[in-house]
């Protein structure tokens, strides 16, 4: 039997990258998926690319409104919840000294603010028991110059993690986090400005990764998998590195 046979997901930012591999893997393994984001044109790609199992709704992870309007649809459409893949983010870098409120307040609302509401909204679906992964970064355990607000944000979800596995106990959900380490998506390009500096970056990492390459997506959404399914049934309040060990050395 497929391993999320007729469970159902929420995945936050399942248009690109570790989102949109993390929904195939899970339609393929049996589950409905709800993918939710801000861009319509992305969203109506993801869902192609998924092709069938899918519910895509246009909202943005880091406003409440659009949190309830994804909440309202799921319940409307399945009436239950049994997997929540907080995986919507954003890195934009900054040096303590360049540091903004705007750059502070950005990313904290969608990377540490947003996953707090998600959950609240959907955990009254939650009545089957289940699985809640919020996805971090190996950034949390680690000190890079410019990474000020996303490590930090990404320190949080692991604390929720811990917080939230103690809180949800009695009410047979999970919570974990998947911290990958550098995945080869669109988010490396969204922190550069041309072609040239993203193979800075990438080098730059790639001096740091122990196995030597970036992630692909699909082993990031591997692991996601694992986490969501009976695989990982005495796992909760813990802290999954899929890292390719940059956060280990």
């Amino acid at each position: 039997m497929a391993q999320l046979e007729n469970k159902i997901a929420v995945i936050s930012g399942g248009t690109t990258g570790i989102g949109l591999a993390t929904a195939q893997r899970f339609v393929a393994e049996g589950a409905h998926v709800f993918i939710f984001g801000r861009r319509q044109a992305q969203l109506d790609e993801a869902a192609k690319r998924i092709r069938r199992n899918v519910t895509a709704i246009q909202a943005d992870a880091a406003n409440l409104d659009d949190l309830d309007r994804v909440a309202a649809a799921v319940r409307d459409e399945k009436g239950v919840v049994d997997i929540i893949v907080s995986n919507a983010g954003l890195v934009e870098h900054a040096s303590i000294d360049t540091l903004t409120p705007d750059h502070f307040d950005k990313t904290f609302n969608l990377n540490a603010r947003g996953p707090v509401f998600l959950v609240q909204k959907l955990l009254p679906l939650m009545t089957r028991g289940g699985s809640i992964i919020l996805v971090s970064s190996a950034m949390h355990v680690m000190g890079i110059p410019g990474h000020t607000t996303y490590a930090a944000t990404k320190a949080a979800l692991r604390s929720y993690a811990r917080t939230w596995a103690a809180e949800f106990k009695d009410r047979g959900i999970r919570v974990n986090t998947l911290s990958p380490g550098v995945t080869d998506t669109p988010i490396l390009g969204s922190q550069v400005a041309n072609p040239k500096e993203r193979e800075a970056l990438v080098n730059m990492y790639l001096s740091m990764i122990p196995i030597g390459r970036l992630a692909r997506a699909e082993e990031i959404a591997s692991a996601a998998l694992f986490l969501a399914s009976d695989e990982s049934s005495y796992m909760t309040g813990a802290d999954l590195m899929d890292d390719g060990g940059v956060g280990q050395v």
